[in-house]
């Protein structure tokens, strides 16, 4: 499903699983987690940007894309059934060249209410938004992913005051449109403390607490415990120091459940911008003949 992806690019340590050459038979669309960054990943994309496109050009073309970015908030799920999403420039004190660009992509209102019906089928209940756009945290990596901006985007929001679980369970509820034709993809930093970043750092030494959180959720996705990944508050090193606040990581969880019996997964970049901001990228597949795993959720 892959063909011409190398999982193993660039990467420090090799992963047994990344080797695409030699799968099963892929069955359904995979899940993706991507990070972000700065909105000025537009301007300067690096390796990240490489990455993406990368993978954009190797995944069969989706009938349509579900983002889930870190920077929608709200209290319960909500989907957006926009027909045409604006471009939300939702941050100040970037280049002018940032706030002229826009990702003119035709929503997918169908999907948004689909969706809607699963998360209410499952007891976890939503609300559609018909006026939502895409942010950054959408059109920043949807820009490299998909640049002609020719494939229906919806956007569903976070919720930040609930914990990891909730999150897996809005994927797992969510897994039923990968069958449909739609790439469910989770959006945030697999790192984000702001606070440390180091803006004239640019792509050099990174900070070692920034290194030790991803090489961690780098073990234990390969090691499949996700149990630990649920509970990285308490399990992770630096965990309190990378994430502040939860809301960058919980596109993970989401991406993760909707992976539902994915026993492959594969990391595309690795790279640190700002000395402290890690914007690992993560592909999670569903085999036709998955091997035994242990349990995601304790």
């Amino acid at each position: 499903m892959l063909e011409g992806l190398d999982c193993e690019h660039g990467l420090p340590i090799q992963w047994p699983k990344c080797s695409l050459r030699e799968r099963a038979i892929v069955t359904t669309l995979p899940t993706l987690y991507v990070s972000h960054g700065a909105p000025t990943l537009a301007l300067d994309p690096g390796r990240t940007g490489a990455a993406l496109a990368e993978l954009g050009r190797a995944l069969p073309r989706p009938e349509a894309v579900l983002m889930v970015s870190a920077h929608w908030e709200t209290v319960r799920p909500m989907a957006s059934t926009a027909e045409r999403p604006e471009t939300i420039h939702d941050f100040a004190g970037f280049p002018e060249q940032l706030y002229q660009m826009s990702y003119p992509a035709p929503g997918a209102p169908d999907v948004a209410r689909h969706a809607k019906e699963l998360l209410d089928a499952a007891g976890i209940g939503a609300e559609l938004d018909s006026r939502r756009g895409l942010d950054h945290g959408a059109w920043v990596p949807l820009r490299f992913l998909y640049p002609a901006a020719d494939i229906p985007v919806t956007q569903l929001s976070i919720q930040p005051r609930l914990e990891p679980q909730h999150h897996y369970s809005v994927g797992e509820a969510l897994g039923a449109l990968r069958d449909a034709g739609v790439l469910i993809v989770g959006s945030g930093s697999l790192t984000h403390n702001l606070r440390e970043l180091r803006m004239s750092a640019g792509r050099t030494a990174a900070e070692p607490y920034a290194v030790a959180f991803q090489q961690w959720v780098y073990q234990s996705i390969n090691a499949n415990d996700f149990a630990a990944l649920l509970d990285y508050r308490r399990t992770a090193p630096q965990a309190a120091r990378a994430h502040p606040t939860d809301e960058h990581l919980l596109p993970l969880f989401v991406a993760l459940g909707a992976a539902g019996r994915a026993v492959s997964a594969c990391r595309v970049n690795d790279e640190i911008t700002f000395g402290a901001l890690a914007m690992d990228a993560y592909v999670f597949e569903t085999l036709s003949a998955p091997t035994p795993r242990q349990s995601r959720v304790a």
